[in-house]
């Protein structure tokens, strides 16, 4: 009996060296599979794997991609050792490579920028624009998956030693395991280290992500850019140099004399108005696209109060999503340049109380706060963020009686309707609780992407009466259906300003668009009309919305020009005469030398665009970000903001 166990053993273990696959079969895939993953991803990325991808990208930046190769080889021996055969080990390092690649493409095709880091704290937002968003798989994500499907069926055959044969063949998995999670670790430490980082050839770009993940690759951009999470304090930031600027402020807000000459300010007259800021979801003008007619203006009252407001544009953060940031930056005359690009403030800074026009408003001057959005209160954190920006009252979707609602072929449930946005922004404004002066702030939902013509039936379309040849049928039925939903907001633009041209007491309504969206095929409908250059996709035209300043107490038409949307707030004050915070004056020092600094873009007085700053721009910009870092994350030296708990 013992002789037959012992041989059945020694048959065993034979079984076992022979299911073992051999070790340069094995090396072969560990490194060749990685490498095929990095290609992968960077054909998934990029749609094409052309001369310029390997010469220009890959061969100037070699040390990056190496980098990402390497991170990849220590992923895949990691599993590959665990589970003792590699087809974990190719799902391992597919999922890892092509996973961010895909989402990268699909964000840049959406929204223009790619997949980053502090977009897994969005990840509830980010699903609810996707499913409604029509997003399509690439044939580069479809051969993608074919080709791992393969690789992971041919990894089942390539197995290492299993568990319960001799030591030497335990301590080799042990050994593998504990190889490839060091190369990982190693790998990681490395990406967060921007000394080594630049060591191998990896330079910031973070305000031009697109081509910081074309210079470098997906993965080594989205890694390296964990280096962003932790927001580095000016190198001048101190209480000396904060307690000099505040007196420069003070100094400047004594000797300041009006910007605008020809605004209501200029009369002397000191008022308390009631302030309506509303920011109306993907606002602009389609009547701008070349070669684009329509039966009718889509956008009438807004034309007709041109001659009668302050008007301009503003140069905003964001395109295809991203409402919040053009949001926290009117709100608070903060700029999200110096932040990293694609964070969002609502989730990661706004966390406590902060600087903001209303909070300025209620502390100072005693006005009642009130923040009006017809979609869900958590979305974007407001729930949140917007009582630590000093509103008193947050109304939002779930505060809605059975408002009417439109747009419903991705959105099933609809979008609550301008129209309704405007009974609600009537009834805040006539049931507010006291005498004194409200600040409400209002967010619109029904001009909402994705564009279809089946989100309005076929009479209430727009008619399309001129157009460019070439537009496919899918831009022109989502062209029409923009086009009528910006009826819909120009008609609540023409009833709010009728209403309050009726009202005795003074008020001011600030109204812009936040970012222009994608409307049919990509780009085709700014490419075709020659809205933009073929593959501009970073456009100054994509980032420039309509803005309406109008009060019932003025009637002279103010040519504005392009201001960036952090400057909303100290241009409304300035036009109207209102003090202003201490913050605010540098603002309005930096709009005679630069109207607008976001996202990489000067836009300069003369309305030119440039990507450096001159030395005096550069100047300005560092003294504006030192007080901004100030209030926002330092210790406020200045003064300015909420007294912050113990």
């Amino acid at each position: 009996m013992a002789s037959v166990t012992t041989e059945n053993a020694v048959r065993q273990t034979a079984k076992q060296h022979t299911d073992t696959s051999p070790i340069w079969l094995r090396a072969a895939a560990t490194v060749l599979v990685p490498l095929v993953a990095l290609l992968c991803c960077e054909w998934i990325h990029r749609g094409k794997l052309n001369g310029q991808f390997w010469t220009e990208y890959l061969g100037g930046h070699i040390g990056s991609y190496l980098l990402t190769w390497v991170f990849l080889i220590g992923i895949y021996l990691f599993f590959s050792h665990l589970a003792g055969r590699h087809t974990a080990a190719v799902l391992a390092v597919g999922l890892i490579a092509c996973i961010p690649a895909a989402v990268t493409r699909l964000k840049l095709d959406f929204r223009g920028e790619p997949f980053l880091p502090w977009d897994l704290s969005q990840w509830q937002e980010a699903a609810a624009v996707a499913n409604k968003s029509n997003l399509k798989l690439t044939g580069p994500m479809w051969a993608s998956l074919a080709i791992f499907a393969v690789l992971a069926v041919l990894g089942w055959w390539l197995r290492v030693p299993v568990h319960g044969q001799r030591p030497a063949a335990r301590r080799l998995r042990l050994a593998g395991c504990g190889a490839g999670a060091a190369v990982t670790i190693l790998c990681l430490l490395f990406y967060l280290s921007p000394t080594l980082t630049q060591a191998i050839g990896i330079w910031p770009d973070m305000w031009l992500q697109d081509r910081y993940y074309r210079n470098y690759g997906v993965l080594s951009g989205f890694l390296t850019n964990l280096q962003q999470l932790q927001i580095s304090e000016p190198e001048d930031y101190s209480e000396e140099s904060l307690t000099a600027l505040k007196a420069e402020l003070e100094q400047r807000a004594q000797d300041h004399e009006n910007l605008f000459p020809e605004s209501p300010a200029s009369s002397g007259e000191e008022q308390t108005p009631h302030i309506i800021y509303i920011m109306a979801e993907a606002f602009w003008d389609p009547t701008d696209l070349p070669g684009i007619e329509f039966s009718e203006d889509p956008l009438v009252n807004y034309h007709r109060l041109q001659q009668e407001a302050a008007s301009g544009r503003i140069y905003s953060p964001s395109f295809g999503g991203g409402t919040c940031d053009v949001e926290f930056e009117a709100l608070t005359g903060f700029s999200v340049e110096p932040l990293p690009m694609g964070c969002k403030p609502f989730q990661q800074h706004v966390t406590h109380p902060m600087f903001s026009l209303p909070w300025y408003l209620s502390d100072t001057k005693g006005y009642e706060t009130v923040a009006v959005h017809c979609y869900w209160a958590k979305y974007w954190s407001r729930d949140r963020a917007y009582p630590n920006l000093g509103f008193d009252d947050y109304i939002s979707l779930e505060d809605f009686d059975n408002p009417e609602k439109k747009r419903s072929a991705y959105w099933t449930s609809g979008l609550v309707s301008d129209d309704a946005m405007a009974d609600e922004i009537i009834a805040q404004f006539e049931e507010r609780s006291g005498d004194g002066p409200l600040f409400l702030h209002a967010v619109t939902m029904e001009a909402h992407s994705t564009y279809t013509a089946r989100n309005f039936p076929e009479e209430e379309l727009l008619e399309l009466t001129a157009a460019p040849s070439g537009l496919s049928s899918e831009t022109v039925g989502a062209l029409r259906d923009f086009a009528t939903a910006m009826k819909d907001t120009d008609a609540m633009l023409g009833r709010l300003t009728d209403y309050f041209s009726q009202v005795d007491e003074p008020v001011i309504l600030v109204f812009w668009g936040d970012h222009y969206n994608l409307i049919g095929s990509g780009y085709e409908l700014y490419e075709k009309t020659g809205f933009i250059e073929k593959g501009d996709y970073q456009s100054p035209a994509l980032r420039t919305t309509p803005l309406l300043i109008w009060s019932n107490y003025q009637s002279e038409a103010i040519d504005l020009g392009v201001i960036g949307s952090y400057m909303v707030s100290p241009v409304m004050m300035e036009l109207y005469g209102l003090e202003q915070p201490l913050f605010y004056q540098l603002h309005l020092s930096e709009l005679p030398i630069m109207r607008s600094r976001s996202r990489g873009v000067t836009v300069n007085p003369d309305g030119s665009y440039a990507e450096e700053m001159t030395e005096a721009q550069q100047a300005a910009f560092n003294d504006r970000w030192l007080a901004q870092y100030d209030l926002m994350f330092g210790q406020d030296y200045l003064g300015l903001g909420p007294a912050q708990e113990e």
